[in-house]
């Protein structure tokens, strides 16, 4: 395995300035592990921007095909990142290898799967209008469309996915197929796995012959801020806290060009437990939910942070068993200390508060999070108390119950915009209870049935996004093949000689794609 240089990414080149100041921190013990990097300048902030600048033209006109070769070498290049790799991933993070070798496994795969969006071309959303020079009482003229990548995207590392949303994360993959070079601002908690991803990613763009720039990383403190409002970056791409994000947004609105913000942020994804489900199967879905709630010490932006139900003595029963399974669950080891301190701050917040009721769990104290279970009257959520909005990001999750359906209505009703609802029940359930959905699809990008909400499928279909505060905005998903729209704007060439418009548009249709022509879908060529 390549050493960890621990110095910025810049056009191709490894920069640094002084001697290196940050220090990598084995999330367990909080010791410095043997890897410095350099703090990234003002200037290598701007070398950064200018070098993904100057690699746009160049890349973004590339055939889909050639773009396609380079994710495949990416892919093949995180694959070869071998045991030696996990094992100091695991280290930064105190994940577990089996989580850390599925989830390279997702990084490369969905960096295969923009590699056959591109080879499928879809994507372009080609159409053309021909002329109609007899048309009355005035003609049509040739018009013909397709979309091109927005321009430089700066790219943020989240601190729960070290691999599948950070440095060749779902951003950088979606970017890099829709033709757009990137400039990833590493997680400080895990700068050595962004390193060697990034020397990974490096090698693969020298294989295929990618443009200097179209991949660079800055490390260190402060430099979001440079990188948001540099006037070169056209887009963000972020996931992590409500206040990250916001001010993220702020930066970006009050640039003198405003720039798009693609925030993922705060979700607490309820689960609604219906009744028939409650009398077949309570305790099995208490330990269930359990398990969910506790997964990676609740550390997933889809964590089940609200569970409502409605007033019965099946909840009564399934309450308790939720909370034997909850106080069953060990301590578990997050992060980082940033984020065990902020999981501190929000169980500290919700004992305190006098309309809840802690119900299960040990004290939060140690170097380690302790799962807990709450259970909050309605009016705290109807009355619109913030706290119920705001996940508290680790292994805790907070039960209301309500006292009849439309109780349940407003109290879903009064929720912000979320990643996913989950609804439990027997199939009486959902058919009595189909006036949920409607409901549901206002608030959430995401309705499960039967299922939890931890595990986030990458493909085609999925839709990993929602309503404020979930994104920033809720028109666009970071998981699946859909997150590509996020860095494509839409270009129309008007009376254009045929010879000179992109492949994508000519007569000929010389990729093959389908194309929306006069109306009507076709792989022909236009006669």
């Amino acid at each position: 395995m390549p050493d960890v240089l621990g110095k910025n990414f810049v056009a191709g080149q490894r920069t640094g300035s002084g001697e290196p100041t940050l220090k990598s921190i084995d999330a367990s013990t909080g010791d410095a592990l043997p890897y410095s990097f350099y703090q990234a300048t003002a200037a290598e902030v701007d070398q950064a921007a200018r070098a993904a600048e100057a690699a746009y033209p160049e890349f973004r006109q590339l055939s889909p095909a050639k773009r396609a070769e380079f994710l495949d070498a990416v892919a093949d290049e995180l694959d070869a990142l071998g045991d030696d790799f996990v094992a100091i991933v695991c280290r930064e993070t105190a994940l577990p290898a089996a989580r850390i070798q599925g989830e390279r496994g997702r990084t490369s795969g969905q960096m295969r799967l923009f590699a056959k969006v591109l080879r499928r071309g879809d994507y372009l959303g080609a159409r053309i209008d021909l002329a109609l020079p007899e048309r009355k009482p005035l003609p049509r003229v040739d018009l013909r469309q397709y979309r091109i990548g927005v321009g430089p995207v700066g790219v943020f590392g989240a601190s729960n996915f070290p691999l599948a949303f950070s440095t060749a994360g779902g951003d950088t993959a979606s970017a890099f197929a829709a033709g757009c070079p990137v400039v990833v601002k590493a997680h400080s908690g895990h700068m050595a796995t962004a390193d060697l991803v990034g020397g990974a990613i490096e090698r693969a763009a020298a294989k295929t012959g990618m443009p200097k720039g179209v991949f660079n990383m800055i490390f260190g403190n402060g430099v979001g801020q440079d990188l948001v409002k540099h006037p070169a970056i056209k887009a963000i791409g972020f996931t992590g806290s409500l206040g990250g994000g916001t001010a993220l947004c702020k930066l970006a609105a009050e640039r003198p060009e405003p720039i798009p913000v693609f925030a993922e942020m705060s979700s607490i994804n309820p689960v609604i437990l219906l009744p028939q489900a409650l009398k077949a199967r309570g305790e099995t879905v208490a330990k269930e939910l359990a398990g969910s709630v506790c997964m990676g010490a609740g550390q997933f932006c889809t964590n089940p942070g609200m569970v409502i139900g409605v007033r019965s003595p099946e909840l009564t029963a399934f309450v308790e068993q939720l909370g034997a399974a909850i106080a069953a669950q060990g301590p578990q080891t997050m992060l980082n200390a940033g984020g065990l301190r902020s999981y501190g701050k929000g169980v500290h917040h919700l004992h305190d508060h006098p309309g809840i009721t802690h119900l299960a769990g040990n004290a939060q104290e140690g170097n380690q999070a302790q799962a807990q279970l709450f259970k909050a009257d309605v009016s705290v959520l109807l009355e619109g108390d913030p706290l119920l909005q705001e996940e508290v990001f680790g292994p805790t999750t907070v039960l209301i119950e309500v006292e009849d359906d439309a109780q349940l209505k407003q109290a879903l009703q009064a929720l912000r915009g979320q990643l996913t609802a989950t609804l439990i029940g027997e199939p009486g359930d959902l058919e009595a209870y189909r006036w949920l959905v409607p409901v549901l699809e206002d608030k959430v990008g995401r309705i499960l049935v039967n299922g939890y909400p931890t595990g986030v499928e990458v493909c085609e279909a999925m839709v990993h996004g929602g309503p404020f505060p979930a994104t920033s905005d809720a028109r666009g998903t970071s998981v699946g093949t859909l997150a590509i729209d996020r860095y494509l704007r839409p270009v129309c060439y008007q009376n254009y000689p045929d010879a000179l418009l992109p492949e994508a548009l000519q007569n000929a249709n010389p990729l093959g794609l389908r194309r929306l022509v006069n109306g009507e879908w076709s792989h022909d060529a236009v006669k």
